[in-house]
């Protein structure tokens, strides 16, 4: 007979595993049911109702989206103009630039001394007509300037504001493109938004087109005095205004290439005829300022800043501009403007004289005194008067 197991007792005072176990869900499950009968959880202040919950989860959604996006842009902005500035130090050095066209990419080219655009619209074609006459090279000469000088001048325009095939405005520019090769035209519906977008669309433009040292901004009715190639100077000048001012200048160096050649080496400069006018606060003026509050007590001058007759810029701010143009405010007057957007920067300015000759007599006076002229212009009319004419 086998012998009795011996019987082990539980040691007196001490609970049963399963016992606890029970007693541990039991009371997870009755405070479950007391808090969800008795304990209302409260709102946090100005609650919205669950009406309008979703509504207002929407309205922070587009608003968080974009403050994301305004973000995003400013860093890809940054991030652009430290690459351009990072390229255009190390391609001055090296004397050369990529293109930045499709179909030369990996290829490269020597950089351009500057890129000019001449402002001009739909209804100064007598005025672009006349500056092919006299100043501005065409044809193969055109194309020789770009490649002995390092010299682009192009007419700037944008597009109408119905740019449909049956706009008569748009066959007429188009064929006028296609018989002188001489047209940069923007995306850009032309007089919208001021002149000031439409400087920030050319340098966008001419940024991604050509490499180049400088930018140059002057006006239609403007002469100025490039260096252009020719064997008849017959051809190149209106004798009744430019001719005995530069011929001679034009036919070797040119004044405006000999004077921003001076400044290639420098990284940031703004070059033109500095000014400083007064802020117009007479809402009936031609220049009234909506901003003059902005330029201190009554009767205060604007900062300094070029004419809007011709004015360069180097690379480095042209990039600025370009990279920025979204978040930079643009005044009534497109000079003050462009002063603006340059006047909290490391920036050298150049008051350079010979860009804002008088026509004849002053410009012949400045010329037989060694003093040749860049550009020349009236000053009552901030332009040669009847340019077209004369």
């Amino acid at each position: 007979m086998a012998a009795a197991r011996p019987h082990h007792r539980a040691p007196p005072g001490r609970v049963p595993t399963r016992c606890v176990a029970a007693l541990c869900a039991a009371c997870f499950l009755l405070g479950v049911c007391v808090v969800n009968r008795y304990w209302a959880v409260p709102e946090p202040p100005d609650c919205p109702s669950k009406a309008n919950s979703g509504r207002s989860r929407a309205v922070l959604s587009q608003a968080q989206t974009r403050e994301v996006i305004i973000a995003l842009d400013r860093t890809i902005s940054d991030i652009e103009m430290r690459l351009a500035a990072a390229r255009a130090a190390q391609m001055r050095n090296q004397g050369v630039s990529p293109s930045d066209s499709a179909a030369d990419q990996g290829n490269m080219r020597p950089r351009l001394l500057f890129v000019m655009g001449i402002m001009t619209t739909f209804d100064n074609r007598r005025r672009r007509d006349s500056i092919r006459k006299t100043w501005m090279p065409q044809g193969e000469r055109l194309r020789m300037l770009e490649k002995d000088k390092g010299i682009v001048t192009r007419f700037v325009i944008g597009r109408s504001a119905n740019p449909g095939p049956d706009s008569e405005v748009e066959r007429a520019m188009d064929a006028e493109e296609k018989e002188y090769n001489d047209i940069l035209r923007l995306n850009h519906v032309e007089g919208q938004d001021g002149l000031p977008l439409k400087i920030q669309m050319f340098l966008s433009s001419a940024l991604s087109t050509w490499d180049a040292d400088f930018y140059v901004k002057v006006d239609d009715d403007v002469h100025v005095n490039i260096g252009m190639p020719t064997q008849n100077p017959l051809l190149l000048v209106n004798v009744s205004l430019v001719f005995s001012c530069t011929e001679v200048f034009s036919l070797n160096t040119g004044i405006t290439r000999s004077i921003l050649a001076r400044h290639r080496s420098k990284p940031r400069v703004y070059i033109g005829c500095m000014k400083s006018g007064p802020v117009i606060a007479n809402n009936e003026s031609k220049y009234y300022e909506p901003d003059h509050w902005k330029f201190g007590t009554a009767g205060n001058n604007y900062f300094r800043h070029a004419t809007r007759q011709l004015y360069a810029i180097t690379r480095d701010l042209a990039t600025y501009i370009s990279a920025n143009k979204h978040i930079l405010h643009k005044y009534t007057n497109e000079d003050v403007s462009f002063g603006s957007w340059l006047i909290g920067l490391d920036v050298e300015h150049v008051d350079e004289r010979s860009l804002c000759c008088g026509i004849p007599p002053d410009c012949e006076w400045k010329a037989q005194a060694g003093n040749p002229c860049g550009a020349s212009f009236d000053w009552n009319c901030s332009g040669v008067c009847n340019p077209a004419e004369r």
